[in-house]
């Protein structure tokens, strides 16, 4: 007999909408607050679900939103964690994100809106974007000298 596997998380959205719809409310400010956050710092960024939770990008993927209340296998946890993909190219020199055992991609946990270092946070968002914006003129590069 063949073993049932386990999904790898506890939902599956079709929107932003339907994630936003099942957090809890003290989950649900954290996101909203830095999905506010990541729009007014890169207006032309494209917000999509991917692993049920909001990636942003670009040219390439530059940063992700993801809730306690959504889980990776089994685990959940408190808090909304905030990471960056490209973590490990971000000047970084306060050490302020963390990078567990990761080797790329940093991130920041808050439990309260309170605790969002705005201002700091805009400065990582800022910088994603031009690290972002540099891979996009380089990737447009390549194609002009295969044409």
């Amino acid at each position: 007999m063949e073993k049932e596997k386990k999904p790898v998380q506890n939902v599956q959205f079709r929107t932003v909408g339907e994630l936003l719809d099942f957090l809890p409310e003290d989950q649900l400010a954290i996101v909203e607050r830095l999905r506010e956050l990541v729009f007014e710092c890169v207006p032309e960024i494209e917000e999509r679900l991917s692993f049920n939770v909001p990636f942003y990008r670009r040219f390439k993927a530059i940063c992700f939103i993801w809730p306690g209340a959504v889980s990776w296998g089994s685990k959940t946890w408190e808090g909304v964690e905030f990471g960056f993909n490209y973590g490990h190219l971000l000047a970084d020199e306060a050490g302020y994100l963390d990078r567990g055992t990761r080797k790329q991609v940093f991130s920041k946990r808050f439990y309260s809106v309170k605790e969002i270092p705005e201002d700091l946070l805009r400065d990582y968002i800022y910088e994603a974007a031009i690290i972002d914006e540099e891979a996009g003129k380089a990737r447009r590069l390549k194609g002009k000298k295969k044409g």
